[in-house]
């Protein structure tokens, strides 16, 4: 029981984020779109095999970033900003698509979670994209938070002034039903924008304390939630899960697959 479980941490939001579409008269191809991602990311979940060795992690972790970093190279690039990998007629956030497994796979690496979270968060700020570094800030205070090490806290630094300089350097327009949906939907509906809010909240309690994975991984996967949706608040910066966009759903989904997969089962995992 344990994947289908963690696929709820998801579905919550974006089935919230659907029905946010529908109601508001979005582009039909917007809600078919998340709903096929969702479909994916179910796939993941139930599909992502077991990383069973260090090795295989780090190995995992390398290409991850490194992927970070391919649209520095290859584009589309936007007034300079480049956070886009292009496929096809869709440009996925590659923040959103990659960094949620880079924290899992930071989480279960005591040895070398702080370079792989800071190798992530240069790719964010060369982008630049505020978002992704916010996100990697509040895992690593999660991380701290599972496991009190000390290195996590100038990684959680260093990160909140790496987003402040990536905000002031690179902030595109809203994009409609993308971008502060909830910022914008408060004002014309209020109870809307709390039930998304409500949505994002369920998927963030879920994914601290419900999957099923090791105290670390979950609460540095929550921070991360956390951190993409309060950059989403206070700046032009997609609104994962519960806006348009597929990128954070499989991002999302082939993390709780990779947490749910790799899960130690010791007595230690169900603390909170």
């Amino acid at each position: 029981m344990a994947r289908p479980t963690s696929l709820i941490a998801i579905a919550i939001p974006v089935l919230a984020g659907i029905a946010y579409l529908w109601m508001m008269a979005a582009p039909l191809a917007y809600s078919a779109i998340n709903a096929a991602a969702l479909g994916l990311a179910a796939a993941l979940v139930f599909t992502v095999p077991a990383l069973q060795t260090s090795k295989a992690r780090r190995i995992l972790a390398v290409v991850l970033i490194a992927l970070l970093f391919v649209p520095l190279l290859f584009g589309p690039h936007v007034n300079g900003i480049a956070r886009w990998l292009p496929l096809g007629p869709f440009a996925l956030h590659a923040g959103a698509l990659f960094l949620p497994s880079i924290v899992v796979l930071a989480a279960r690496d005591e040895d070398f979670a702080p370079p792989i979270l800071l190798a992530a968060l240069l790719a964010a700020s060369l982008q630049p994209d505020a978002a992704t570094g916010l996100a990697v800030m509040l895992a690593a205070v999660g991380l701290y938070n599972a496991r009190g090490d000390w290195r996590l806290v100038p990684v959680a630094g260093i990160a909140f002034f790496a987003s402040l300089i990536a905000g002031l350097r690179g902030e595109l327009p809203a994009q409609p039903f993308v971008e502060r949906v909830l910022v914008s939907l408060a004002f014309d509906q209020p109870l809307a924008a709390l039930g998304l809010a409500l949505a994002l909240l369920a998927s963030f309690f879920l994914m601290a304390h419900g999957i099923r994975a090791e105290k670390a991984v979950r609460h540095s996967l929550a921070g991360c939630l956390f951190g993409f949706s309060l950059a989403a608040v206070v700046s032009n910066y997609p609104s994962i899960l519960i806006g348009y966009g597929a990128a954070p759903i499989l991002g999302f989904g082939l993390a709780i697959g990779l947490a749910a997969a790799g899960a130690r089962r010791t007595t230690g995992l169900e603390e909170n």
